[in-house]
């Protein structure tokens, strides 16, 4: 496996194995060994939970880099809330990648997961009208078919 090196700001937060860190200073850090991390933005808070799409990411987020019991009960979670997404849209496309992103967080990928959820979240901001925080706008076929 090779290295990963990250380069974080001061105030930047990071999640490894379950463990918050904030950077104080600007830093470059090399993980040299499998850890399950989050870092930034990739970060969402319980309060930003407010949507079907962004609650089934923040419980694949939980069954990531939660504890023990915290990624057990996450993933049950995200299972229920993903089926019930599944059940009430009319996309097909969208039907598909949540099926992806449960299969893949029971396969002990939740980072590859919460990847295609966030195409997800990206399509529910096109159907809500919600500006997305970088105010991109983009049809339902964009969003969904982007790139992974």
């Amino acid at each position: 496996m090779s290295n990963l090196v990250l380069e974080l700001r001061p105030g930047d937060l990071m999640v490894i194995n379950g463990a918050p860190i904030r950077f104080r200073t600007k830093a470059r850090i090399e993980l040299a060994a499998r850890a399950r991390f989050l870092f930034g933005k990739q970060i969402m808070s319980v309060e930003e939970a407010d949507s079907p799409a962004r609650r089934i990411y923040f419980m694949l987020q939980t069954a990531y880099i939660g504890t023990e019991e915290e990624r057990a009960a996450g993933l049950d979670s995200a299972r229920e809330l993903i089926e019930a997404f599944k059940a009430s849209t009319t996309s097909e496309l969208a039907r598909d990648i949540l099926t992806r992103a449960i299969t893949a967080a029971e396969e002990d990928d939740c980072y590859r997961a919460l990847k295609l959820v966030r195409r997800i979240i990206r399509h529910e901001d096109s159907v809500m009208g919600r500006t997305c925080p970088q105010d991109e706008r983009a049809t339902d076929a964009q969003v969904l078919n982007a790139a992974e």
